[in-house]
């Protein structure tokens, strides 16, 4: 270490030594990496500098609108000199010891100046407040450009925020006060070790930066988390089927089968025993069946949606026909796998098939016409350009897609990160979901293709006869199941007032719920936590916001509101079905234990 504590003066003692050891490590390291990069970029014949968002013409056509209005730039200016004289008389009263009200103060919930040097100490408290500050001019001034189409408005908005959260006063060494203390008490070991993190993440990303957000060393399936006992007891090419083994000697009749987004690995599902839904249903009396979806590579390259459709869904309630001989299941979907069910149940309704007597949407669009920022990312232009680069390999790397959501919450999950691995220099703290969040998939080229032009940019399935699979035009207002929608007030992926729309295009019964919190963690809820609560409403008006303002909240998770909808249509209790045990009829066996070996390939293995 470079920096040791002394028994006899109680003062930090410096091993240069060390240190410089520590900095020529890092600068071969960086070399190599920065040599392998430039061969690479080389050898494949890419660019060093590519613009795939279409940011250059969307700024470009920003700032020919704001110079056709000078008053209102003239007017911006002055509102920012304004703030600035006044930040600077109110600094000069705090730094004479007297109390001044701040100009400008964080928004509630803003983690990033949370550290008390930030409020006390003069210089970084000024520093805070001029960003503050000039932040909030930069986002009104581009917010308010006139003339600007809609998507290039929302694209213009989206990335100016992402800048002005890249150049926050928290991350940057100077500027942080958590940051400049630690380097002062370890002479600058912390900023060595946080190169050394930085380098390691280049190296495991093969060139690209891949943020270290825990410790996946600490985790492993089937040991601490995807721990619920079940076997595979069907597979092809897309997915394995897993049934879980149950808990009590009597279960109900019909089974629940649960479609996970093909994004991430299944087992957000399945973290850990007290926050696992499917240990949960397990313990309720149901028989559980999790599809684990393929980690796909170039020679999946020409799978579609509707094979999504046939060889995931479709396949999967054969399969459990035959493991347990009930012609009827229900079925949960969640977010693209919900969106997944609706299209397949459609497709059953074309064929008159009702083998899912009851389903249940967690998180799901079936209307895409508000699908919040996620927008910003679909247009023409670049999802041409990502179907070249998909067309190369044949499908999407998994990174891609989780760096597109790491950007919805920059703050949270890019920058904190950044704070604390490469400016603080400390490991990751082991966190179990954002484990499940680093271990993304692959999707082949032709499948979510088809998925971007046909819901984000069409926002066809919603539309009678907008898709068609199989020959069969998909209409949603033919489905007559009754439904349960489950959305979550904070969700910044699938927004809950467009998630609302689902019952009202489907043709059953529907319920809609809303619970607390955001995406994943308003979803994976366990009753006995006690956290974050839901909303009810028996009616379902035209607009979201009269729905929530009628609603009833109620304490605890959207678990047991959803167990107790789901009750009626689960039938009888009859024996407990074991995994590939059910009598001399069984027509699966099992293939091995859970969670399975596809959900074991992860992506960024090398």
């Amino acid at each position: 270490m470079a920096a040791t504590d002394t028994e006899t003066t109680g003062k930090l003692s410096y091993d240069p030594v060390a240190l410089a050891d520590s900095f020529a490590s890092a600068a071969d390291k960086s070399a190599k990496l920065l040599g392998d990069y430039v061969s690479r970029q080389h050898s494949a014949g890419h660019a060093m500098v590519s613009d795939e968002f279409g940011l250059t013409k969307a700024f470009m056509e920003m700032a020919a609108k704001m110079l056709s209005n000078p008053y209102r730039m003239a007017e911006t200016q002055m509102n920012l000199w304004w703030d600035y004289s006044a930040l600077w008389q109110s600094s000069m009263l705090k730094l004479m010891g007297q109390t001044s009200a701040p100009v400008a103060e964080p928004a509630k919930g803003d983690r990033r100046f949370r550290h008390e040097d930030w409020q006390e100490h003069f210089l970084f408290d000024f520093v805070k407040q001029s960003y503050l500050i000039t932040a909030r001019w930069l986002h009104n001034a581009v917010a308010h450009v006139e003339g600007l189409d809609e998507h290039t408005q929302k694209k213009i908005d989206f990335f100016t925020r992402q800048y002005i959260d890249a150049v926050a006063p928290s991350n940057f060494a100077l500027t942080n006060p958590e940051v400049f203390r630690e380097t002062i008490a370890t002479g600058g070991q912390n900023l060595v070790k946080g190169l050394n993190n930085l380098l390691d993440d280049i190296e495991r990303g093969n060139g690209q930066l891949r943020i270290s957000m825990t410790d996946s060393k600490a985790f492993e399936l089937g040991v601490n988390i995807a721990t619920t006992p079940g076997k595979v007891v069907f597979q092809n090419d897309l997915m394995q089927l897993i049934q879980y083994e149950p808990a009590t000697k009597k279960v109900y009749k019909r089974p629940l089968l649960i479609i996970p987004p093909w994004i991430n690995k299944y087992y957000i599902l399945d973290l850990r025993e007290k926050n696992s839904l499917v240990k949960w249903c397990v313990d309720q009396g149901l028989t559980v069946f999790v599809i684990s979806w393929v980690n796909p590579d170039k020679r999946l390259a020409d799978k579609d949606f509707q094979d999504y459709m046939f060889e995931g869904l479709l396949a999967a309630i054969d399969a459990i026909e035959k493991a347990t001989r009930e012609k009827e299941i229900n079925a949960l979907g969640y977010c693209l796998g919900g969106t997944l069910l609706a299209a397949a149940l459609g497709y059953l309704a074309a064929k008159k098939d009702r083998r899912i007597g009851a389903a249940s949407f967690m998180t799901s669009l079936l209307d895409f016409a508000g699908a919040g920022e996620l927008e910003v990312f679909i247009d023409e232009d670049q999802i041409s350009s990502l179907e070249r680069k998909m067309s190369e390999r044949g499908y999407l790397e998994g990174s891609h897609m989780a760096n597109t959501f790491n950007m919805l919450r920059s703050n949270d999950l890019i920058w904190s990160f950044v704070i604390n691995n490469y400016l603080m220099g400390r490991d990751p703290f082991p966190f179990d979901l954002l484990h499940w969040n680093c271990d993304s998939t692959r999707m082949p080229a032709k499948m979510h293709s088809f998925y971007l032009r046909n819901m984000y940019m069409r926002n066809a399935l919603r539309e009678p006869g907008g898709v068609t699979l199989a020959d069969t035009p998909i209409d949603l207002s033919k489905v007559n199941v009754p439904t349960y929608f489950v959305s979550a007030i904070e969700d910044h992926i699938a927004p809950w007032k467009a998630t609302y729309e689902g019952p009202r295009i489907l043709g059953g019964k529907s319920r809609f719920v809303l619970s607390g919190s955001g995406h994943i963690a308003g979803m994976i809820n366990p009753p006995a936590a006690n956290k974050y609560g839901y909303w009810t409403n028996e009616k379902l008006p035209a607009a979201a916001d009269e729905w929530l303002k009628a609603a009833t909240q109620h304490e605890g998770s959207w678990w047991t509101d959803w167990l107790g909808w789901l009750k009626p249509h689960l039938g009888p209790q009859v024996p407990a079905r074991e995994p590939g045990k059910n009598g001399s009829k069984a027509k699966t066996k099992v293939l091995e234990p859970a969670p399975g070996s596809y959900a074991r390939v992860r992506t960024d293995s090398r």
